[in-house]
This record gives structure tokens, sequence and C-alpha cells, in this order.
């Protein structure tokens, strides 16, 4: 089975149409107003009824209040909720019960020590996605284009599936992939000419890499590690 790919931060119909024709099982757009994604309502309504049923249209929000979210639901049509702040477990857990979507919860990786907070995750969330840290004095979360040591996740005992994210493009995802033992993959910056600009030949060349990579053969060479 191929690797399941995760398109985030799309604005643009080009970059949309690329990523779905391309394969992409989730396209993803953000709704945090410090990002160069951030996109208002009405234009990520438009854009994502565009999406087709086979594909899972995911919101991105920062430690969003329930007005925020509500607002957004209401005028959006989402599959997918991605939280990507500081949103505790419990709150994880308030918004799945509100809004009735699976949720995506990500969690800063540094350290092997980073890996212990994903237990509280996992009793509420869908999804985890495994994200770098930000950079020192950085306004945004996420890697901001930074990966991590991807063995870290080598054999991780994760009740939920989950997202490997942070400096990936077409150059490293395969060596990600059999670091890792990844099963899914997230890409932003990675596929633009850029911040907040896709382009197109990235999104494609992302796409056919990380479509030709096999689930199991890249989870035997990491477990072989």
């Amino acid at each position: 089975m191929a690797i399941a790919v995760k398109i985030c931060g799309l604005s643009t119909q080009a970059a949309l149409a690329a990523a779905v024709r391309g394969g992409a099982r989730f396209v993803g757009f953000v709704f945090f107003p410090p990002s160069p994604r951030c996109l208002d309502l009405d234009r990520a309504a438009t854009l994502a009824a565009q999406v087709p049923d086979t594909v899972q249209r995911v919101g991105l929000v920062v430690d969003a209040d329930d007005a925020t979210v509500d607002a957004l639901m209401a005028r959006v049509p989402l599959d997918m909720l991605q939280l990507h702040g500081s949103e505790t477990p419990a709150r994880v857990a308030a918004i799945k019960d509100r809004f009735g979507v699976p949720v995506i919860k990500s969690v800063a990786v540094a350290t092997a020590a980073d890996l212990a907070r994903t237990a509280g995750y996992e009793a509420v969330a869908d999804w985890l996605l495994f994200d770098a840290h930000p950079p020192t004095g950085a306004d945004r979360p996420g890697g901001n284009a930074r990966a991590f040591e991807w063995e870290l996740l080598n054999g991780i005992a994760c009740r939920r599936p989950w997202f490997l994210a942070g400096g990936l493009e077409a150059g490293n995802v395969a060596l990600a992939v059999r670091a890792s033992g990844a099963k899914a993959v997230d890409v932003s910056s990675g596929v633009e000419d850029a911040p907040g600009r896709k382009s197109v030949a990235k999104i494609e060349a992302f796409l056919r890499t990380a479509m030709h990579l096999n689930v199991a053969a890249g989870a035997a060479a990491a477990a072989g590690r």
C-alpha cells in the first residue's frame, strides 16, 4: 500500500488540483492568522467544495476557542480538524465532542522524551502528527521547514495512526519514511516556492515520489535499523 500523503497550507485552485490529481489523501487549509498560508472562510469554503469525496479536507487551527471553530465549521465543509497548538488532551476531547469530526493532534518532537507526551493524546485524538519543535523566537508552531531526528519514531508503540511532518520535500521523503517507518506524511513548506506560495511542480514531484513508496517496505526498513 502506498504512503498516505497530506498536502497542507493550500490556498489556490491550481495547487489543490495538483494535490488531488497526484493522489493526496488529505488536503489541509490553515486558519491561523500569523501564517502566510492562512485563508479567510469564504476562500476556504470555495476551495473545500472542490475536493472530491475520496479526499479528506482538514482544517488546521492553533489554540482556537469554541467561537472561532464554530464559525469555521459553519462556513467551510471540513472532514477533520488539526489542532496544532498547545491544546491539552482535555481540550482535544472537548473539540471532538462539540464538533463531531475526527481530530489530528500535533506533537512537537526534539528528543525521545517528547514522545512520552503522546499517551494522553492517543486516548482522545484520531491521528497524531509528529512535527519538529519550532525554532526559538518563532511566532508559529510546527517545524517551520525544520526536520527532527526521524529515527526517534522507529518502532514507536502508538495506538493511533500518525503522520510524519517537518522539513519534508521530494528529495528526502523516501529517506524519512525508511528511517521512521511512517505510513503517512504531511508536507507544506517543502512544496512551496516561497512561504505560502505553493508550487504545482513541487507538489507533483513530492506525490510522484511518495506514491512509489511502500508502507510495508518502509516499516520493514525502519524495524531493521
